[in-house]
């Protein structure tokens, strides 16, 4: 039987169902949310995660383990094809647009293989057309309470370590109007929770309205109805634009909550990372950050073992930790990538003593961690709902992002409480990341 009949007769049998598979960070859950839309609005059938004969996998492409996990998932698809279980496989994302002239020859078996650009196009070879109408729709693929809004794509900064620019391009913002747009619809949908995303949130508007508009944005983004929370993600800390601390400070609706990547404190190194600040600087902002926002919390990520990264260094990063008390805190061990500036540089610290430094530093954080939770026993928290596990309904306070911060444990069997809906917990006890409360 010819292999062309057989396909004829799969497709004959069943309805084109398109399986988005997503992985990395949240800018990806926010790409393939439009391009799930985008198929919806074409009468495509689409699922995220699920079964279909159809496969889009949309790729990380950032560190080792991240890259891993894509070609392990790439090749997990390609064997389902070979087994008949699947039709056609589609990758697309981050790893593709950086290698793949690499992955075309190692991997031949992906039916076509798109850069983070080339949505119109990965549209077309999936029986699509691109809908320029369509600004704002999309397939939220998170809890319905909360979704992410990309504000800006690309980043025009030069940090050594990272290949974000080689994968996603040049900094490039959104308009206000049709981020307005999309909050709109957003909130019509019964998202309560908005987290603003791009590769560096302070650099938004520098392209569009010659200065950093972030505060504007804000501002606009506060009068749509519906909307209670919005959150920072991923600020840059050279050339942050001041002002948008007074409307944190001002409007209720921003949650007094800021994500910004530190990367280390020792001089020379944030001087090789090309990071534009230093220690004197970087512990001057954060000062700010708090005089301004007493109540802010702050989360910020460290990488440890960059190339030339000695026991000096990282003793000096360590204090730090222990002196500046992080509310939030992740670390990550240096992952040397191709392309990159530090590419250049001997990748030196070996991989059980980054291992060993990102243990150490993460035991400072819990220790932290743990000592600011203690004090929030006996406090009222507004927290929103967002899953039940267990015997627990899970949720978070407005100092807590969704999969990386610390959650607000409801014993299930004593309360019932409402998924996707804000409610008043009283915190009864407190664990390095966890807190337990009831429902006031």
């Amino acid at each position: 039987m010819s292999t062309d009949f057989f396909d004829m007769r799969t497709k004959t049998l069943k309805k084109n169902k398109i399986n988005v598979v997503t992985l990395g960070c949240s800018k990806n859950v926010y790409d393939s949310e439009v391009l799930m839309g985008q198929l919806k609005a074409n009468g495509k059938e689409v699922a995220h995660e699920e079964e279909g004969n159809i496969v889009v996998i949309n790729t990380c492409g950032f560190i080792n383990n991240a890259k891993e996990e894509s070609v392990n998932t790439i090749l997990d698809y390609v064997q389902k094809k070979e087994d008949g279980e699947v039709d056609k496989v589609f990758v697309t994302g981050c790893l593709s647009e950086r290698y793949k002239p690499d992955l075309e020859a190692e991997i031949p078996d992906v039916d076509q293989y798109f850069g983070t650009t080339q949505l119109p196009q990965l549209l077309k070879a999936l029986g699509a057309d691109y809908k320029h109408e369509l600004i704002g729709e999309r397939i939220t693929t998170t809890p319905k309470n909360y979704a992410y809004l990309k504000i800006a794509e690309g980043c025009d900064r030069p940090c050594s370590f990272c290949a974000i620019p080689l994968m996603r391009g040049k900094h490039k913002s959104t308009p206000i109007e049709e981020l307005v747009t999309e909050a709109e619809k957003l909130a019509a949908k019964g998202v309560k929770e908005l987290i603003l995303i791009a590769q560096d949130l302070t650099y938004y508007g520098l392209d569009l309205y010659k200065k950093r508009n972030l505060a504007e944005l804000l501002r606009a983004l506060v009068k749509v109805e519906g909307i209670e929370w919005i959150r920072l993600h991923y600020a840059f800390p050279a050339g942050f634009p001041m002002d948008v601390l007074e409307v944190m400070k001002e409007e209720p609706k921003i949650c007094n909550y800021l994500d910004i990547p530190l990367q280390h404190i020792a001089d020379d190194i944030l001087k090789s990372m090309r990071r534009g600040t230093n220690q004197a600087k970087t512990t001057k902002l954060l000062k700010e950050f708090r005089a301004a926002v007493p109540e802010m919390t702050i989360r910020t990520t460290l990488i440890v073992g960059y190339p030339g990264e000695t026991e000096e260094h990282f003793q000096t990063l360590k204090n730090w930790v222990e002196e500046m008390r992080f509310e939030r805190l992740g670390c990550f061990t240096y992952s040397h990538e191709e392309n990159t500036h530090a590419y250049t540089l001997e990748d030196d610290v070996p991989e059980e003593v980054k291992q060993q430094r990102a243990n150490e530093i993460m035991e400072i954080q819990s220790q932290i961690s743990w000592e600011l939770n203690q004090e929030k026993i006996g406090q009222t928290f507004k927290c929103i709902i967002d899953r039940k596990e267990g015997n627990y309904f899970v949720g978070r306070t407005e100092f807590d992002s969704p999969d990386v911060d610390n959650e607000v444990l409801i014993d299930a069997s004593k309360f019932y409480v409402k998924q996707g809906e804000f409610v008043d917990v009283k915190i009864t006890d407190a664990a390095d990341f966890d807190l337990y409360g009831e429902p006031v």
